[in-house]
């Protein structure tokens, strides 16, 4: 047998990246399998769940034969709030209905705010109803498959869906089903099953734990041979919230950024937060609740932009958009490419480049998305503040703390010191440092994952003037953004 480690995976959007870590947090190999989301009319956005598990029987082959390694615990997280339908035999019904990306259950969403009551939401559950809950998206499967849910269901996420093959357990943490908006009762933190039945008759709900706690240990599974019996697992969680325990980022006045394929906030209170636009969610352990944003788009924009330039290394257009300098020389950009998601709750709103001119080049392009995405990310600051939530500093991961130029607009444009640690693999990091927590194997993150840099903002009036348009950019264009959305969606129905 090789090193000991503990076992990390993560489902995201685009990719599923497991990483092995040995006891001292060091890193001993990671492995990335790219995916694709099915796109479907009304805004559908799903995806296999029978992926999910293929793509974790792979990884983990590849790293335990790579590496030898005897791994000691084994943690996963997903892209979420999933709404994954099985039947008793855990056979989907059809592809899961993914996060806020997903817009199908307009009609839910609405027919059940008017039922329930905003005001009613709000005080119960913490959080509206919008595109992000899995409880609308839940009431769309039933609505379309009644038969099934007669016969009962089951509900999964991305972490549960693995958590189930690897333990046999049906479980789901509270994190997660604080996300599953309005089955999930805030102040008992459990399910509440009288709303279950309303909205999907028939759902069988999962046993709740807390993300960091020991749910099962592993069964032998004749395709995975590589991995043993009576491997400790963790019910896991939320991609964003395993990414936030991979830097630390707890403290009641730090405030948790995810560069990844989407921008996520995690704001952390001691007691329960709410605002009308934002999330308010259970956290990842006992005594912690957060105030949650996430943009619509932020990796998968600047991807978009590089595919769409031609450029293969991203360090090429941050060279471009460096030497354009503040303001991206005139341009100011709306990121709303697909929708967006805090404070705004707009799904149909729409990217916005103003500006433009004959002098502008990509560079300028690609700095006013980056600079676009900074602006929202202080628009939500701002809501998590004025709802009582204290933002004191930034602490970062993912794919775009790889260079400082993103990062260093982020903190310009808010105001805000940035903290980046040594390691910003991501959620499967955390979710190797909640196992390795849970069995006892480490006591602190600083002693798994140190702070490497800290970047120190330096505001600009610029800056200030140009969110103040931002915000008004939004409000100038809203009206056109939505008939240009309409139009789209009879396009996609007519396709």
């Amino acid at each position: 047998m090789g090193q000991q480690a503990f076992f990390g995976l993560d489902v995201g959007t685009s990719s599923t990246k497991a990483v092995l870590v040995r006891p001292d947090g060091s890193v001993l190999g990671t492995r990335t399998r790219e995916h694709a989301v099915e796109r479907g009319p009304g805004g559908a956005v799903g995806m296999d769940p029978g992926i999910w598990w293929e793509e974790f029987r792979e990884l983990y082959a590849a790293l335990a034969a790579e590496h030898g390694a005897e791994v000691l615990g084994i943690g996963v997280s997903g892209m979420g709030p999933c709404a994954a339908v099985a039947d008793l035999d855990d056979a989907p019904i059809a592809p899961a209905a993914l996060y806020g990306i997903d817009h199908r259950a307009r009609e839910e969403v609405a027919r059940l705010s008017e039922e329930l009551g905003e005001e009613r939401l709000l005080a119960e559950r913490d959080s509206l109803l919008t595109s992000q809950a899995a409880g609308p998206k839940l009431a769309w499967f039933a609505a379309r498959h009644p038969e099934r849910f007669d016969a009962g269901v089951r509900l999964y996420m991305p972490s549960s869906w693995i958590v189930r093959r690897l333990t046999g357990e049906y479980v789901l943490d509270r994190h997660s089903a604080s996300q599953c908006t309005p089955l999930y009762d805030a102040a008992r933190q459990e399910w509440d099953p009288e709303m279950a039945q309303r909205i999907a008759p028939g759902v069988r709900l999962p046993r709740l734990g807390w993300s960091t706690e020991v749910c099962g240990t592993t069964r032998e599974r004749p395709d995975l041979p590589e991995l043993r019996a009576g491997i400790p697992v963790i019910f896991g969680s939320i991609d964003a919230w395993a990414e936030q325990e991979s830097v630390g980022a707890t403290g009641a006045d730090e405030l948790f950024l995810m560069y990844g394929t989407t921008l996520f906030l995690i704001a952390n209170s001691p007691r329960r937060v709410r605002h009308p636009s934002m999330w308010g969610t259970t956290g990842t352990r006992p005594g912690t609740h957060n105030l949650a944003g996430g943009l619509a788009t932020s990796g998968a924009l600047t991807d978009w932009f590089r595919s769409l330039s031609g450029v293969e290394d991203y360090a090429e257009l941050t060279d471009d958009a460096a030497r354009v300098g503040p303001g991206a020389g005139g341009l100011l950009a709306l990121p709303y490419f697909a929708g967006e998601r805090t404070p705004l709750q707009d799904p149909d709103a729409r990217g916005v480049v103003a500006g433009l001119t004959l002098e502008h080049g990509r560079g300028h392009l690609y700095r006013a998305l980056l600079e676009a995405t900074a602006f929202a990310v202080r628009h939500n600051v701002e809501v998590m503040e004025d709802a009582g939530a204290s933002v004191g500093t930034l602490v970062c991961a993912g794919g775009g703390v790889r260079s400082d130029l993103w990062p260093r607009i982020v903190s310009d444009v808010t105001g805000l010191r940035q903290v980046v640690r040594r390691n910003t693999v991501g959620a499967s990091y955390g979710d190797a440092f909640m196992v390795a927590e849970a069995l006892g194997a480490v006591e602190r993150l600083d002693d798994w994952n140190p702070v490497e840099r800290v970047i120190e903002p330096e505001p600009l009036p610029l800056y200030d003037d140009l969110y103040q348009d931002y915000r008004r950019l939004y409000e100038a264009t809203a009206e056109i953004q939505h008939r240009l959305s309409a139009v789209q969606h009879r396009k996609g129905e007519n396709a």
